[in-house]
């Protein structure tokens, strides 16, 4: 059996490191970018099967991110953007670009694995 893909975006690099631990610990296979430029090299030549990004990333936000996959791509692959700028308007511009869910930092690890399976599930 093929362990599930995720991409996952984050220039910070503890959390970054965290993540990617707790995501391959919990039986998925992490590709780490860490800015918008490096998203956009991994998505030319490899599709995941869900994307986890940050929403404040140098060269190319999470906001970006979305409407890249969604508009550019074509793409249905599910997003969840994580971000300490959980304010509504962001949230908002997140979901209206296509995003699948939306969680505020700090990251709570054990609710990120259910919500990420819950939407490698539904695809």
């Amino acid at each position: 059996m093929t362990k599930n893909r995720i991409l996952l975006a984050e220039d910070d690099e503890l959390l970054a490191s965290l993540l990617t631990y707790r995501l391959e610990k919990g039986g998925y296979e992490v590709s780490l970018v860490h800015d918008g430029k490096q998203v956009k090299e991994y998505l030319g030549s490899h599709m995941p099967d869900i994307i986890v990004s940050d929403i404040m990333m140098p060269y190319f936000s999470g906001i970006e991110l979305i409407d890249f996959v969604r508009n550019e791509l074509g793409s249905a692959i599910p997003i969840i953007i994580i971000s300490s700028a959980g304010n509504e308007e962001n949230v908002l511009s997140a979901f209206e670009l296509g995003a699948n869910d939306f969680i505020s930092k700090p990251v709570n690890i054990s609710e990120l694995l259910i919500r990420v399976g819950r939407e490698i599930k539904l695809v």
